[in-house]
């Protein structure tokens, strides 16, 4: 699974063919012991936790940075090769 960021000790990743469990467009986040899906689309939680900081700084992001991960997406998808996205600084 390609890391496509990290910020705050947030790692962010995304599967490629990974639309078969989670149908819409998300994201794998990890943080210390604490693990995490984020649909894209909404930045809603689909699955897992993370501490209240650490989640809005990740839906944050999501919005930020929704139009590169959506691009990524269709990559992954497709089993092509991710590109990196600018962290939260």
């Amino acid at each position: 699974m390609p890391t496509i960021s990290i910020f705050f000790g947030i790692i962010v990743r995304m599967f490629f063919h990974d639309n078969k469990e989670h149908k819409s467009p998300h994201i794998h986040i990890q943080y210390n012991e604490f693990e995490a899906i984020y649909e894209i689309q909404t930045g809603e939680l689909l699955a897992g936790e993370l501490p209240k900081k650490q989640a809005k700084l990740v839906e944050a992001w999501i919005e930020i940075r929704k139009e590169d991960l959506l691009a990524d997406w269709i990559l992954a998808v497709n089993g092509e090769s991710l590109f990196e996205i600018a962290p939260l600084k």
